[in-house]
């Protein structure tokens, strides 16, 4: 049964986003006139004013994060404090909501004993190379996620072949399917979805559907779980936009995973929308990626999932068995031996803002630092931190071959500007800048030395790396490692090398300032 949708509902459900936005806008515009009140009421109103943003300026520089994010914040608030407290109450303070950390611990406290790492794999890890055991062992003690040497990984260079083996995958499940996604059109290539989805609800397969508020709104609207209930099809949505100022509204799930029967598991860059899979071409040749997990690492995305559907809202029922969405893979799929050499190394795990752990940023400093001959990223977006930058740079200058590709043509303009406004400073220090021709790549990856690789949903910016629900999958002596270096060569072909248009000689005065100023506020975007 086709959903009956109108481009007016969609139209209205976008114009609801901007209400939304204008509406917290007011709401700062008259914290901010509150403030220039009491501040023009007299001089003791004044003096409390500059104490206030002093103390917030000084929380600030203790918090255990990156000087990169910090110092924006400071500088605003000191330089424009009647401005920068209510952004700050707005922006600033990531996974700052009491109650909803204490739901995500609550959950966790329950799913996480579920996914024990198994001491074999870690162990035969660390016989291999201890390096990437290290790094492992990282995701293990502060992701909470194992990793796995049972299971079998395949590489997609095109969204659209991973969503057609996403499709033969959805049509043979038997108990649940999962799908959480970031954004979600309701046009062709979700559409084919949802019918799979019906007719797999018919045959007595639960199904659960979860999408991000902000990143879905310019697709649909309210009334898209309504008419996915309407079709079987259990759906929930994180994080709601409201008109009412709320510092959580600023962390999004940016996560994309495909969960089925707890045997197969999908991620990557890709939205269920019909520009990630080339239908529409807003952006020209759009350039995404994706991955197929078979085996016990789906336990992990299987956690990831549950974890979200479960500690979004107190109001909605919840699960209380989680054991049955976990079942042992090997004894599931008889067929598949449970160990073999080219299956290597798989450890899906992922990130949140509701801590002071920035999971996704590590792993990317780690993968770097343990480069011995070249570390690739692709990336769509560009925007680092100070940190990042001289990793990436110290690895160049000790001969590391560091190349990262990024689009070719923007999907946000003034985005692309701050993107190429670090093209300088890493250029400087030895790396090579790529531009892919053919369009926009939104695909978010790296590998290095033929031994390692990561895919997922973590883009190379502030808002991935500190500020949204992330996930990706670290993997070490697979195929698909393989696989994922072919692909950037092959990219590196159509893209053009742009790294001698940015070297300190060719940056006039105006454009350094330029550059300056745009990265010096980075973070607040």
């Amino acid at each position: 049964m086709k959903a009956n949708v109108k481009h007016d509902d969609v139209k209205n459900g976008f114009i609801n986003l901007i209400f939304v936005a204008i509406s917290v806008m007011i709401q700062i515009l008259w914290l901010m006139l509150l403030f220039v009140r009491l501040n023009n009421y007299s001089t003791t109103a004044s003096i409390i004013l500059s104490i206030l943003a002093l103390i917030v300026v000084l929380a600030i520089n203790g918090k255990h994060t990156s000087s990169s994010v910090k110092m924006p914040w400071m500088v605003l608030i000191l330089t424009f404090p009647l401005l920068g407290m209510p952004l700050y109450l707005m922006l600033g303070r990531s996974g700052s909501t009491k109650g909803m950390r204490e739901r995500f611990e609550d959950i966790d406290k329950k799913l996480f004993p579920l996914i024990r790492q198994d001491d074999f794999a870690i162990k035969s890890l660390e016989l291999k190379d201890k390096g990437i055991a290290n790094q492992s062992k990282y995701l293990i003690n502060y992701a909470y996620f194992p990793v796995y040497n049972d299971s079998k990984i395949e590489y997609f260079s095109d969204a659209s072949e991973a969503l057609e083996a996403q499709k033969e995958v959805i049509k043979k499940a038997k108990k649940f399917i999962f799908m959480e996604y970031h954004a979600i059109e309701e046009a062709s290539s979700f559409e084919e979805i949802a019918d799979l989805l019906e007719e797999k609800v018919k045959n007595g397969v639960e199904v659960r559907l979860f999408y991000d508020d902000v990143g879905s709104s310019p697709f649909i609207n309210k009334s898209f779980i309504k008419r996915m209930q309407n079709r079987g099809i259990n759906c929930r949505v994180f994080n709601p936009m409201t008109p009412i100022l709320n510092v959580f509204m600023d962390n999004r799930d940016h996560r994309k995973i495909t969960v089925v029967d707890g045997i197969y598991g999908f991620t990557g860059g890709y939205n269920l929308a019909n520009e990630y899979f080339n239908i529409v071409n807003p952006y020209g040749h759009w350039k995404d990626t994706g991955v197929k997990i078979t085996g016990n690492a789906v336990k992990n995305l299987t956690v990831m999932f549950l974890e979200m559907w479960n500690a979004i809202n107190p109001k909605d029922i919840d699960d209380k068995i989680y054991e049955k969405y976990l079942p042992d893979v090997n004894k599931e799929l008889k067929n598949m031996p449970k160990y073999r050499k080219d299956y290597g190394f798989i450890q899906p795990y992922a990130d949140s803002p509701l801590d002071m752990e920035h999971v996704g940023e590590n792993v990317y400093l780690n993968l770097i630092s343990n480069a011995k001959n070249y570390v690739y990223f692709m990336t769509p977006y560009l925007i680092i931190t100070e940190e990042m930058n001289r990793a990436l740079g110290l690895a160049a200058k000790r001969g590391v071959d560091v190349r990262i590709i990024t689009p070719g043509i923007p999907d946000k303009k003034f985005i692309y500007l701050l993107t190429r406004s670090y093209y300088p400073s890493l250029v400087r220090r030895g790396v090579k800048i790529y531009e892919y021709k053919p369009g926009f790549c939104h695909a978010k990856m790296c590998v290095s030395d033929d031994e390692v690789a990561c895919v997922g949903t973590i883009n190379l910016d502030y808002r991935s790396l500190y500020h949204h629900f992330e996930n990706g999958v670290f993997m070490y002596g697979c195929k698909a490692v393989d696989d994922i270096k072919k692909d950037f060569l092959d990219t590196f072909k159509v893209s053009k090398d742009v790294t001698d248009n940015y070297h300190e000689d060719r940056n006039t005065l105006s454009r350094r300032i330029g550059y300056s100023l745009l990265r010096l506020f980075a973070p607040l975007l």
